[in-house]
């Protein structure tokens, strides 16, 4: 485009090229014919523009330019028929033969068209009274007023070159009580160093291990993604006690820098909180891409436990990444597409979030498949002519195919088993279970039995389906599970707590 304008003052053509910093300056704007028609920036651009574009091309955030104001806008309508044409902008990279996502950011044909035909007709403003309300956004927040927001405890000077590894700050907050979360969002202090973020914890009782970043990760922070919002009735759990961390991967420019990122959290009121998100991954670390290697292919799975419902999938690789698909493998045989990401953009990160949650039988794999270009012909490769395997930084490689899933029979408002303590000391517990479907009877089994199916039968139903039965239990961890039928194991719907390969729900009775 700037081309086009030096060409066009060379040939002694009329270029407007000012700032708009004052109104009415339109940057970049070559002369074009008188605005005519119908089609207006006020009645029928500014609204489309609200409603896709604003939440990122607005002031303090990840755009490159404002899009809030006919003069914001106006000097840029020649990039923004070109990248509307090209689907560059909004950024969606999913097929969308496979799935229905809440946050598709793919304009409508008749928005796309609204578009081209404004521009073409010279851009007119229109009447200001036809211009909507403005959206209304917490300056410095995605996700609303934050009830809590933190930072890291100090600056941290990031390095003019080198390489920096990543940064792992412990922040000051911690609580004195469990916590839910609604939502939550990270953000950088400094744009020009931070790659990207992720807020995580750490429960009192575990030490910093790898996993927990991505594990019992709050939120993240990279270009694209959004910021974590969870559907009513789910959220994300701290245990009280926990440390609350936020890692960092920063790359240098050239310049010493500094950053000090910060945090927020929206607590959700555990009383309404029905199902816990929990995070899993599909994971290939044993990536070998030889040189030159257009399509290398690299494949994970993950199997799951128990019945579940899928809420967001959120694929990751690095520079040579080509492309990214999740499928769904029933345990009839069957399989189906649940995301493709033909065009993988590693400046682009996002979190494709379902509609509606998925359900996904016990025992169905969730496969990856992913491909990267090692060859010259990607322009995005640090070096062709290296083998490329596993590592943080962004010229070597990953394979992640992380999701969002909750049990598809909690419902944590039912609550746990009812302890009461005894004057020796031991507690008397009264289990209560109401299953899914009909039942012809129900058991309790746990390592208080020796896990016998039918050790414990329970009393019941009652007249709202549930079956109960008591126990004297020794302080300390128990686990057990529900036996429907003497065959059917179940975990316990209102208990959060679950603990290792079957999914084993945990009382924890006594400090």
């Amino acid at each position: 485009y700037l081309t086009e304008a030096l060409d066009a003052v060379l040939e002694g053509k009329d270029v407007a090229v000012t700032s708009t910093a004052a109104p009415g300056c339109h940057i970049g704007r070559l002369s074009r014919k008188p605005a005519t028609g119908d089609i207006t920036y006020s009645k029928h651009i500014a609204p489309i523009l609200n409603a896709h574009c604003v939440r990122c091309h607005r002031k303090g955030e990840i755009g490159p330019f404002t899009l809030t104001s006919y003069d914001d806008v106006v000097g840029w309508t020649e990039t923004i028929r070109d990248v509307v044409a090209e689907r560059r902008m909004p950024p969606w990279h999913a097929d969308p033969q496979f799935g229905h996502f809440r946050n598709d950011a793919r304009l409508p044909d008749e928005a796309r068209e609204l578009i081209f035909k404004w521009i073409d007709n010279g851009a007119p403003a229109g009447n200001a009274n036809d211009l909507p309300s403005p959206p209304q956004f917490v300056e410095g927040w995605r996700i609303g007023q934050p009830d809590v927001v933190f930072s890291m405890p100090k600056p941290f000077t990031v390095p003019a070159k080198g390489v920096v590894p990543y940064q792992h700050f412990v922040t000051e907050v911690s609580f004195d009580e469990d916590k839910w979360i609604q939502a939550a969002e990270v953000r950088p202090g400094n744009r020009a160093v931070v790659h990207h973020l992720i807020l995580y914890y750490v429960p009192p009782s575990e030490k910093a291990k790898a996993e927990a970043v991505l594990f019992n990760s709050l939120a993240a922070y990279s270009p694209g993604m959004p910021a974590s919002v969870f559907r009513p009735g789910h959220a994300k759990f701290i245990p009280k006690g926990s440390k609350l961390i936020i890692q960092c991967h920063y790359t240098p420019n050239g310049s010493e820098q500094v950053d000090q990122s910060l945090a927020g959290l929206i607590f959700a009121d555990p009383a309404t909180v029905k199902k816990q998100l929990l995070t899993q991954l599909s994971i290939n670390f044993k990536l070998n891409i030889p040189p030159g290697e257009a399509n290398y292919r690299a494949e994970a799975e993950h199997r799951v436990g128990q019945e579940t419902d899928l809420h967001s999938l959120l694929p990751h690789m690095h520079l040579r990444g080509k492309s990214f698909r999740f499928e769904a493998r029933y345990p009839d045989g069957t399989s189906e597409p649940l995301l493709d990401v033909p065009r993988y953009d590693f400046n682009w990160q996002n979190s494709y979030v379902l509609a509606e949650p998925k359900r996904l039988p016990e025992g169905t794999v969730i496969h990856c498949s992913a491909v990267f270009d090692n060859s010259a012909a990607n322009l995005m490769n640090p070096d062709p002519t290296s083998t490329v395997r596993w590592g943080d930084q962004t010229w070597e490689e990953m394979m992640v195919g992380t999701f969002e899933i909750t049990r598809a029979d909690q419902d944590l408002t039912l609550g746990l088993p009812i302890a009461k303590r005894l004057d020796g000391g031991d507690y008397e517990v009264t289990f209560r279970y109401r299953p899914q479907s009909k039942a012809s009877s129900v058991y309790l089994a746990g390592a208080f039995n020796e896990w016998n199916p039918t050790g414990h039968q329970r009393d019941g139903p009652d007249a709202e389906g549930r079956y109960f039965t008591k126990l004297v239990l020794k302080p300390g961890k128990h686990e057990y599970k529900y036996v429907i039928d003497g065959t059917a194991w179940r975990a316990d719907p209102g208990n959060p707590e679950q603990t290792g390969e079957y999914h084993n729900s945990v009382l924890t009775l006594g400090d």
